[in-house]
């Protein structure tokens, strides 16, 4: 199971996770009905409850993903010619080391 080509994924607030949990535990719900109730899937509920006890609050906290750090840099278009250079030799290090893997771009 997934999320279907082009629908957009709910993003979760910390507090909007705690509150929910907190809702499992204190009003002695199942998870399936709880889930029902927050509109939301049973098995990701599941897994707050289990991050919750194996970690407590800060297993709920978002761990955020840092990116493609070359992805702003690639896409402006006022870069200055030592940004340029740099993005290039980047890019041909990356290149290379796919070289020396075997791996073909």
């Amino acid at each position: 199971m997934g999320v279907s080509k082009g629908t957009k994924r709910r993003n979760w607030t910390y507090e909007e996770k705690m509150r929910i949990v907190q809702r499992y535990f204190s009003e002695d719900l199942g998870i399936k009905r709880l889930a029902k109730e927050e509109n939301m899937d049973y098995t990701l509920l599941n897994h707050w409850i289990h991050k919750y006890l194996d970690n407590g609050e800060d297993g709920l906290k978002s761990k955020g993903h840092p990116g493609n750090t070359f992805a702003a840099i690639h896409k402006s278009k006022n870069l200055t010619q030592i940004e340029k250079l740099k993005l290039t030799v980047a890019k041909q290090e990356i290149e290379i080391e796919r070289l020396k893997k075997g791996y073909q771009a």
